[in-house]
């Protein structure tokens, strides 16, 4: 092994350092086959290299980002494939981007129906309260 190669295999703790996923973590995306398990030593540890870093590291931005374990799965396989067409990775963007659109349309429903009963609620030492008769309601 050359000191290059040594300086890029890293134990677990330190792949988790370096790509910001936790080695709990590291552990589930390899068990569901989202990464690849990497080498291990004669007594059975994990050994990661560079690019397993840098795998991760995608994975964690991606996450970062919102993206669902399957889309993560498909953008992996694009970012792999040198052949990919780039309309496609957009394409899973932009679906994504609808996603997170909706979610934030129906959380600020949420906060306007709390707003609004949290407005209409005395807030003293009466026992009556319209948040608890609305949730009580539904």
């Amino acid at each position: 092994m050359t000191m290059e190669q040594a300086a890029t295999q890293l134990n677990i703790g330190d792949a988790a350092k370096a790509s910001g996923v936790s080695a709990k973590m590291i552990r589930h995306y390899e068990s569901i086959g989202l990464v690849r398990e990497p080498r291990r030593t004669g007594a059975g540890y994990r050994v990661y290299s560079g690019e397993d870093v840098r795998v991760l590291q995608f994975v964690h931005r991606a996450r970062a980002l919102g993206f669902s374990l399957e889309q993560i799965r498909r953008l992996l396989s694009l970012w792999q494939d040198q052949g990919r067409a780039s309309a496609d990775v957009r394409a899973l963007a932009r679906a994504h981007i609808d996603e997170l659109n909706k979610k934030i349309a129906e959380m600020e429903a949420m906060r306007r129906t709390l707003e609004a009963l949290a407005a209409s609620c005395h807030g003293d030492a009466r026992s009556n309260c319209p948040i608890l008769d609305d949730l009580a309601a539904h």
